[in-house]
């Protein structure tokens, strides 16, 4: 597939990394089509790899990877142009973490809505998936844990464009447990905080959920 990620952050660049290992083509998109961070990121990452602006990677995209600060996921998305998400996959990795100073991070919506619902209405055209959104980026590919494949949460409102999403995961090392609708996502970006309240009580980065049944 080609694959459209916006954001040039750690997120961005190890989920690239990631599809570029396991054979796709990746144009890593950001609000100058001259951005240093995805230029420097292509030209290391080979040929398979390229930069632009948004709206370029999400027109190059069968599937997009949105990977954005949640303060400019909005207005990345305007300058992408909804319409060139129309009917394609959209995997939501984002959160819509508030920053404070001196504190540690916090959900700026919740309960009732969420951050995947918002992304979902404001592409009501593309098939949003939330996934990658409950991991750090040094663990989206290939995780090696002593308990086995961990579990990634995904939810969405299209079972076709879950179907493609569960087996990206399984070519990144994943197993997935769906939870239904784009509603989910308000359960899911808490079990972010959660991931991220250890790691900063512990200050590792080397876990991730995983489900156990009977």
């Amino acid at each position: 597939m080609r694959i459209g990620i916006l954001g040039t952050g750690d997120v961005g660049r190890a989920l690239g990394n990631a599809f570029l290992a396991t054979g796709h083509e990746v144009k890593m998109g950001s609000r100058e089509a001259a951005n240093e961070k995805a230029a420097a990121w292509a030209k290391q990452a080979g040929a398979r790899a390229s930069g632009g602006t948004f709206a370029d990677a999400a027109k190059f995209a069968d599937a997009a990877i949105l990977a954005t600060a949640w303060s400019g996921t909005e207005s990345a998305l305007r300058m992408a142009g909804p319409e060139n998400f129309a009917g394609k996959l959209v995997i939501d990795a984002t959160n819509p973490l508030k920053f404070t100073p001196g504190r540690p991070p916090e959900l700026a919506v919740g309960h009732t809505d969420s951050g995947g619902e918002q992304v979902q209405r404001w592409l009501s055209s593309a098939r949003v998936v939330k996934a990658f959104n409950t991991v750090g980026y040094g663990m989206m590919f290939k995780p090696d844990l002593p308990g086995g494949p961990p579990d990634m949460f995904i939810c969405g409102n299209d079972d076709a464009a879950k179907k493609t999403v569960v087996e990206i995961l399984k070519s990144f090392g994943w197993e997935t447990i769906d939870i239904g609708g784009i509603e989910g996502s308000r359960l899911l970006e808490p079990l972010c905080m959660l991931w991220v309240g250890y790691a900063m009580r512990t200050n590792t980065r080397t876990h991730a959920f995983k489900l156990l049944r009977k």
